[in-house]
C-alpha cells in the first residue's frame, strides 16, 4: 500500500509517498480501506519530537474514515464494506495510508448521506470539544459559557453544540473570522487582540462572569480566563492548567476540567474507549440532521498534507483541513 511515511521526528514537512506493507488486522480490530483523513495540530506537535512507541518511518494521521476492508478474529458486529469513522491512537501507525488498522469497538458508523471528508473533520477536534460540554462540565447548570478560539476546529464545534443546547455563547476570534464564528451559533465574539476579553465578558454578563470557559488556547490564556468566570463556575482545558494559585482559596471556588482525549488509548479502560465511539454516532447524527457542520473548508490530496500542516502550525487556519485518499 502507498503510505505518507515520515522518516524520523522532526521531518513532517519533508513526509513523502512511498509503498509499505499493508497491515493485517488482529484479533478485535478491523482493517480500514482509508478514504479521508483529518488534520490536526497533534499530528505536527507528535511528529516534532517523535514519541518513544513509534518505530520509523511512521505514519501519522488520527481522523480516519474509510470503509471496512477486513475483519480480525472476533469481529462480528461489522461488515465487509461497511462505512467508519474513528479517531486513532497516536502510539499506532495512523491514517495518512490507504490501509490502517483500528480496534472494532471505538469505531462510528457513517450514515450514508454524510461524505467521508466531513466524517473525518469530527473526531479529533469534535469529541474533544463534546467531551468538554458534555462529559466534564454540568452543562444543564450552565447559562453563559466562554468559549475560546471559536474559529479553530475545538472552538468551532464546542460553539456550534453549546447553541444548539440553548447557552449564550461568547467566543474569541480574530476580527476577520468573527462572522464566520457568529455563524456558527456565537452570540457575542471578541477580538482578542484588540480588546480586554475579561474586560469585554464582564461587560456583556453584568459584571457577573461566565459559568464556564472552554480553553483550548494556552496556560496563560486559561490563567487570565479566571477573571471571568462567575462564582461557582467552571473551566475546562486542553492547552495547559491555570495558575489556580491567582484565585483565593475558599472564594469564587472554581471547578477545573482537564481534556485529553487520546489519554483513553493508555486508560485501559474499554468503557472510556466505546465512548469514543458513542460521541461519534451522536456528533454523526446531528450532522445528519443539520445541526452540526463539519467546518471543511479545504479538502487536499495526501502529498499534499505537509503543506497543509505547516500552514496550520502557523495557527491563522480555521475550520478543518482533511485529505482525501486515492487508490
Amino acid at each position: 500500500m502507498k503510505a505518507l511515511q515520515l522518516a524520523d521526528k522532526g521531518l513532517w514537512k519533508e513526509m513523502k509517498i512511498e509503498e509499505m506493507e499493508q497491515p493485517t488486522p488482529g484479533r478485535g480490530e478491523i482493517l480500514v480501506k482509508v478514504r479521508a483523513v483529518g488534520l490536526n495540530p497533534v499530528d505536527y506537535k507528535t511528529a516534532t519530537g517523535g514519541n518513544p512507541n513509534w518505530t520509523y518511518p511512521h505514519v501519522l494521521g488520527l481522523d480516519v474514515a474509510g470503509e471496512v476492508a477486513g475483519l480480525g478474529e472476533g469481529v462480528s458486529q461489522w461488515e465487509m464494506g461497511d462505512r467508519i469513522v474513528y479517531h486513532g491512537d497516536l502510539t499506532r501507525q495512523g491514517g495518512y495510508a490507504q490501509f490502517a488498522l483500528v480496534p472494532a469497538h471505538m469505531v462510528s458508523r457513517i450514515p450514508d448521506a454524510i461524505p467521508f471528508e466531513d466524517a473525518a473533520a469530527i473526531p479529533t477536534a469534535g469529541y474533544t470539544a463534546y467531551q468538554c460540554l458534555f462529559r466534564k462540565l454540568p452543562f444543564d447548570l450552565v447559562e453563559t459559557v466562554l468559549i475560546h478560539a471559536g474559529a479553530g476546529g475545538v472552538g468551532g464545534f464546542a460553539v456550534q453544540m453549546a447553541k444548539q443546547a440553548g447557552k449564550t455563547v461568547i467566543s474569541t476570534a480574530s476580527a476577520h473570522n468573527h462572522e464566520y464564528v457568529k455563524s456558527l451559533g456565537a452570540d457575542h465574539v471578541i477580538d482578542y487582540a484588540q480588546e480586554d476579553f475579561v474586560a469585554r465578558v464582564l461587560e456583556l454578563t453584568d459584571g457577573r462572569g461566565v459559568d464556564a470557559v472552554v480553553d483550548t488556547v494556552s496556560r496563560q490564556n486559561a490563567t487570565d480566563s479566571l477573571d471571568a468566570i462567575a462564582y461557582m463556575g467552571h473551566i475546562v482545558y486542553i492547552a495547559g492548567a491555570p495558575d489556580f494559585t491567582k484565585l483565593k482559596a475558599f472564594s469564587k471556588v472554581v471547578s477545573y476540567h482537564e481534556i485529553a482525549l487520546g489519554a483513553v488509548y493508555q486508560s485501559g479502560d474499554e468503557r472510556a474507549e466505546r465512548d469514543l465511539a458513542v460521541m461519534g454516532d451522536e456528533m454523526l447524527a446531528m450532522m445528519e440532521a443539520g445541526k452540526l457542520s463539519a467546518m471543511l473548508q479545504e479538502v487536499v490530496d495526501l502529498n499534499e498534507v505537509p503543506q497543509a500542516l505547516t500552514r496550520l502550525s502557523e495557527r491563522h487556519v480555521k475550520g478543518k483541513i482533511v485529505a482525501r485518499v486515492a487508490h
